[in-house]
């Protein structure tokens, strides 16, 4: 079982930055692929980053690559995405999760949100022009 818990989020204007960042409770944190998601209103929620256990490989959907950072420390039980050079088009509430074990095999982008097993309870992000 992990609990995830989202910090960060806020009011920014557009071309700041934003760091949010994810804690985890639970033993098998550093076992799992995490990812960021988001959702904005009347909207599916969209693949943002992930990242793989070890931290060896990260994934980005086309909006945001170039822009955002994901990392994670599993010593200190976190994941983080930096946002740079935000948009307006970057609004959304941002959901930190982990990926279930059953798909940790799988090739390829880990993107889909049904991947993943736990979800936390969502940081509100807002870029005003």
């Amino acid at each position: 079982q992990v609990q995830l818990v989202e910090s960060g989020g806020g009011l920014v204007q557009a071309g700041d930055s934003l760091r949010l960042s994810c804690e985890a409770s639970g033993r098998t944190f550093s076992r799992h692929t995490m990812g960021w998601f988001r959702q904005a209103p009347g909207k599916e929620r969209e693949f943002v980053a992930a990242i793989r256990s070890s931290g060896g490989s990260t994934y980005y959907a086309d909006s945001v690559k170039g822009r955002f950072t994901i990392s994670r420390d599993n010593a200190k039980n976190t994941v983080a995405l930096q946002m740079n050079s935000l948009k307006r088009e970057d609004t959304a509430v941002y959901y930190c999760a982990a990926q279930g074990f059953r798909f940790s095999d799988y090739d390829g982008t880990p993107s889909r949100p049904y991947e993943y097993v736990y979800w936390g309870q969502g940081t509100q992000v807002t870029v005003s022009s």
